[in-house]
């Protein structure tokens, strides 16, 4: 795959994930009509997230640090016939863990929300909901679980467009049932669940167009599936540091006294609007980027491998530099634009823009925490971003503790940006340790006239912000394209590569 194919790639997951976020946009804002802050919002948020947080450990998360991988090298050295037979033995294992993980989250589930939420202990009303939802949520897991493993699938074929458009499918699931349902919480879980099964659904047509054929057997052992698990022992661990870490942020959170009210649906919307550049740059280029480092791995070509690296990063940093000044520049006509209507008041927008501000300090870093942990992935090596982000996680805590206090919610969204900056500077000299120098002073280089560019931008976005009156989705959408026009403009005065190989593809289109 060369790097045409690489943007090529991540422009078709951009795009599907672009879909994805401003259908989830409107969920969301669905969602806030009808919940803003309140308990039926936080009931959900906890519900929800408990099954995701472990579909990271044995879905998306396990196709990107081992099957992909794996899959990836047994297609390239044997062929489809070999690839295939091993794809049949990781369904087999990953359907029998997703059902035991499940009924067990079911049985469990009054002691779960007891632990990621206690602050819910001292209101019953609220504790009964949340268990309700996390019972009725549950089997979720089961399908996103089968989800990304087709597109573990999928991606080791350089098939992306299907996997990409599934979250788009269930988001328009969850707003369907949230309008249908109005005011009733069941209802939105129930849009969760048939959003999972649609998902899954689709992506059958092209595993099975590209030679996928299932069959009821029960072979659970293959030599390399053996090695999938030895990559995942340490991939499990990280995911476990990960969830730890989203653990604590939640009961810090949910502890109202000290956070303030809304604390944790607050930070659910301000997470939204942070993840949709990153999701649709970062994410995606790293999703796009690991089947093609896999490959330059299996054939040893090492020096592909670190101008893959290099160009992934200048290009990351020129998206999302930008898109990170923009938030915090704009983060309060976002918010109010976005949500404030309904049950999502004034107060609801005041503390949500207050999260998204320190959340956008650390996009940058986890943008590159993507790429660099999807290098070490490829290499076959789980272990070293696992080291990495438990150190970022004893620092998320020890900041936590210290920032709620004098900062509330703010501070707990503070300490997640600096552990991540931590967890992408100490990836990227261990990597450097690892592969030797592959372009330092030009990622220093490219980062600084892409920040240059970006302050010109704050500049011109922060006086329209002092003169505007009010924002409505029109202002906000012919400001941010002001933006991006500055931006543009200031990279090209700057210097920076990025925009010149972007004018000069733009001329050969011509």
């Amino acid at each position: 795959m060369s790097k045409k194919n690489l943007i090529r790639s991540t422009g078709v997951i951009g795009f599907a994930t672009a879909t994805s976020r401003v259908l989830g946009f409107v969920r969301d804002i669905v969602i806030a009509r009808f919940f803003g802050t309140a308990i039926f919002a936080q009931a959900f948020v906890i519900a929800f997230r408990i099954p995701n947080l472990l579909r990271d450990l044995v879905g998306e998360g396990a196709a990107n640090s081992a099957i992909v991988p794996v899959l990836t090298d047994e297609l390239t050295k044997k062929g489809k016939k070999d690839f295939f037979q091993l794809a049949q033995v990781i369904l087999n294992i990953m359907f029998v863990v997703l059902l035991v993980l499940t009924v067990a989250g079911v049985l469990l589930s009054p002691l779960i929300v007891r632990l990621i939420a206690p602050g819910f202990s001292a209101d019953i009303e609220k504790f009964e909901i949340t268990v309700k939802l996390t019972r009725i949520l549950f089997p979720f897991l089961i399908l996103v679980g089968l989800w990304a493993y087709a597109m573990g699938v999928l991606n080791s074929l350089r098939s992306f467009a299907a996997p990409a458009f599934g979250p788009s499918i269930m988001n328009l699931s969850m707003i369907l049932c949230a309008v249908w349902f109005g005011e009733n919480i069941f209802g939105l879980a129930a849009g969760v669940l048939a959003g999972g099964f649609l998902q899954l659904a689709i992506q059958f047509p092209p595993l099975y167009a590209n030679g996928w054929r299932p069959r009821l057997t029960a072979e659970f052992s293959h030599p390399q599936a053996k090695k999938i698990g030895l990559l995942l022992i340490p991939r499990s661990l990280g995911a476990c540091v990960y969830q730890v870490n989203v653990f604590i942020s939640t009961i810090l959170a949910s502890l109202s006294a000290i956070a303030g009210e809304g604390a944790v649906a607050a930070l659910y919307y301000a997470n939204r609007v942070w993840q949709l550049p990153l999701a649709i740059f970062g994410i995606a280029l790293a999703q796009a980027l690991l089947p093609m480092m896999s490959r330059h791995v299996a054939l040893n070509e090492h020096d592909k491998l670190k101008d893959t690296l290099l160009f992934s990063l200048n290009v990351l940093f020129f998206i999302l530099v930008p898109s990170s000044v923009g938030l915090i520049v704009f983060r309060e006509p976002i918010i109010r634009v976005l949500f404030e209507r309904g049950a999502f008041t004034a107060y609801s927008t005041e503390i949500t823009s207050i999260a998204l501000l320190f959340y956008a300090v650390g996009l940058v870093a986890c943008g590159g925490i993507k790429v660099l942990v999807n290098t070490f992935y490829s290499m076959h090596d789980t272990m070293t971003p696992v080291k990495t982000a438990l150190g970022s996680l004893l620092l998320n805590v020890v900041l936590s503790v210290i920032l709620m206090f004098p900062m509330k919610l703010g501070g707990l969204a503070l300490a997640a940006s600096a552990s991540a900056v931590f967890n992408f500077f100490a990836l990227y000299i261990l990597l450097s340790r690892r592969l030797g120098d592959f372009g330092t002073r030009a990622v220093i280089d490219s980062f600084i006239r892409v920040t240059l560019a970006s302050i010109v931008m704050a500049i011109a976005l922060q006086i329209v912000v002092i003169r505007a009156v009010n924002f409505t989705f029109l202002t906000l959408a012919g400001s941010i394209i002001m933006g991006i026009t500055v931006f543009l403009s200031a990279s090209y005065i700057f210097g920076v590569k990025e925009m010149k190989d972007l004018l000069l593809w733009i001329s050969k289109r011509k």
